[in-house]
């Protein structure tokens, strides 16, 4: 392949957007994958089964490609759904047929909708079967359709946007400051699947990484998450874009593979973002001390 490509899921808006435009920087052409085409679109984006929201969210496939074209490289939207791995199958399908394969693949999207905010016993079974299908088995669709090309070409990185939820216990329950199963267990399975992939494919050229993104301010928290104890206090979404171009870039990034990148932590030691001061204790992050303590005993790792 002449041209470097990345194909970013949940690139909408908030990390996945700045994801992507942090790749095309680095010199990718963008695949860009969501739900949401054009701006306005609206659809169920409450977090809990006891009330509806179908405000539209700030942001859209058309606003990224926008930016990413701003940056001199090519984009390729793919409206797509999680929970139809059909549309996934098919978006994997278009880059291959059209760019050739990809070089980066960025499994940002996640379910969004009921069960993220309820407790167990007001959870639906159903509802804790679309997390695992949008949080943990579409990013394995999506591996299964291109990493079969990385291969051949002997190279190739994947990267799997995690969550303290997957690692840790909330200090509170769903809806008072913490998470619910369906958010945390989901991503519980796709943490496993990075290291699994460096096991099984790093001695043929595949570097798989976890990105813990670290309380990170987006437009649905700003919009819709106080309400659960989530205030709108957290760091940008670049943190985590330079993390994921770094690691897509930079030989050094090699030798993390197969493990947990806590975002924060490493883009503030590499200085990848000029201008940041790096992770703030805020009081999100104190009332989650079990939490952090686990960030940076996995930080202490990153730095031997």
């Amino acid at each position: 392949m002449s041209r470097r490509v990345a194909f970013v899921t949940g690139a909408s808006r908030g990390i996945g957007k700045a994801i992507a435009v942090h790749l095309a920087r680095a010199g990718f052409d963008v695949a860009i994958s969501a739900r949401t085409l054009n701006d306005g679109e609206s659809r169920e984006i409450s977090s809990t089964v006891a009330k509806s929201d179908n405000r539209p969210l700030p942001g859209s496939l058309s606003a990224t490609a926008e930016l990413v074209s701003a940056e001199g490289r090519e984009v390729m939207p793919l409206p797509a759904d999680l929970l139809d791995r059909a549309s996934l199958g098919a978006a994997a399908g278009r880059v291959i047929e059209r760019w050739g394969g990809v070089d980066v693949l960025v499994n940002n999207g996640r379910y969004v909708g009921p069960g993220h905010m309820d407790r167990i016993l007001d959870t639906p079974l159903e509802l804790l079967d679309k997390h695992l299908q949008a949080n943990a088995m579409a990013p394995l669709v999506l591996c299964k359709a291109l990493l079969p090309g990385m291969l051949e070409r002997g190279s190739g990185t994947i990267v799997n946007i995690t969550s303290t939820s997957g690692m840790a216990d909330p200090a509170q329950p769903a809806g008072e400051g913490g998470w619910g199963l369906g958010y945390g267990f989901s991503k519980a399975a796709l943490h496993r699947i990075a290291g699994i992939l460096h096991t099984e494919h790093f001695g043929q050229g595949i570097r798989a990484y976890n990105v813990q993104p670290g309380y990170i301010s987006t437009e649905r928290i700003a919009m819709s998450m106080s309400e659960f104890g989530f205030e709108d206090t957290g760091e940008p979404p670049d943190v985590v874009g330079s993390v994921c171009a770094w690691l897509a870039t930079s030989p050094e990034a090699g030798e993390l593979s197969g493990r947990n990148i806590e975002a924060q932590f490493l883009c503030h030691e590499k200085g990848l973002l000029p201008g940041w001061d790096g992770p703030k204790f805020n009081d999100f992050e104190m009332r989650y001390d079990r939490s952090g303590a686990i960030a940076e005993e996995l930080n202490q790792s990153l730095r031997k």
